[in-house]
């Protein structure tokens, strides 16, 4: 258990750092698209790389946990909030366009790249514009849609480590795969900070084509008018999540303010203030129903922040 002495003397190191917010106790329920969560402890919000460096020896030497957090939209967080640290990413948003590559910070949002992209006549990112999330937690996911991955367009990234330094690797090195990546496999302490895309040079009619086009697939079969953390299950290889609970007629199901969406079953969405608690009870109602129907297992996309 957090000690409440151990966070003030923490504290007041951490308010001398430049370019760093600190906040205690702050709600996270706005810092996560499912609109659930309680408080953390202590909330940090670096503006620049710099203050990133000098916080994380700090932390690192003390017995308090640490959470990375970004656009929080592959995330559900518990109802009682976290004891520990919040790292909040969103404000790392610069960029630097050079040729047909884009280097941007890990907070910057993957709409506001496809928009650079699209500006600039660069193609290869328009799978992205309709993934809610920020860089640094498409990286951590290898997030993907529609055909194309991060993988795809990533050639190297930037990490700040547990003593404050900085680290390059490659695309090989990044071992991005489905939905993951070198950072859930053996490095989860490290933050991106900083990631260098390549894309295609092509024509804006047709980067714009491309996107309206995702748009539209994308609106006319997900429930995008509804909080939810996207795909609430990875796809079982052989198999769509979607049909298999509809077939374990689930869709429509609803716990409390968590219902199974009634525009694709592979969505769970909060639908009337629901908590974290109703989602993950229907989450674990429809894992059951599933399995008895098909002898599958599905197994849940987002990460769980806190206690359950």
């Amino acid at each position: 258990m957090t000690k409440l002495s151990d966070i003030n003397s923490l504290t007041n190191k951490l308010e001398k750092i430049k370019y760093l917010q600190v906040e205690k106790n702050k709600n996270m329920a706005d810092f996560a698209s499912f609109k659930v969560g309680g408080p953390a402890d202590l909330f940090l919000t670096p503006q620049k790389i710099s203050a990133l460096k000098q916080l994380m020896p700090l932390i690192t030497n003390i017995d308090i946990p640490y959470f990375i957090l970004g656009k929080g939209s592959n995330l559900i967080i518990s109802d009682k909030g976290y004891r520990g640290i919040i790292i909040y990413t969103g404000q790392l948003n610069n960029y630097q366009l050079k040729e047909n590559q884009i280097k941007a910070e890990s907070g910057l949002e993957l709409k506001e790249i496809a928009e650079l992209a699209y500006e600039n006549s660069l193609s290869g990112f328009e799978f992205a514009a309709g993934i809610p999330g920020s860089l640094g937690g498409a990286l951590y996911m290898n997030a993907g849609a529609y055909g194309g991955e991060m993988k795809d367009v990533i050639i190297k990234a930037k990490f700040v480590n547990q003593k404050g330094k900085l680290i390059e690797l490659n695309r090989t090195e990044l071992k991005l795969e489905y939905r993951t990546s070198i950072l859930q496999k053996e490095n989860p302490d490290w933050i991106a900070v900083s990631v260098t895309l390549e894309l295609n040079k092509s024509e804006k009619k047709k980067i714009k084509a491309q996107m309206e086009k995702l748009h539209h697939k994308r609106w006319s079969k997900q429930p995008m008018d509804l909080p939810s953390a996207g795909s609430i299950f990875k796809r079982p290889p052989g198999y769509y999540t979607g049909p298999l609970i509809e077939k374990a007629k689930m869709k429509g199901y609803q716990i409390g303010g968590a219902q199974v969406s009634t525009k694709h079953a592979g969505f769970i969405v909060n639908k009337d203030n629901a908590t974290a608690e109703d989602i993950v009870n229907l989450i674990e109602k429809v894992k059951k129903e599933v399995y008895k129907i098909s002898g599958v297992q599905l197994e849940v996309e987002p990460r769980f922040l806190g206690e359950f």
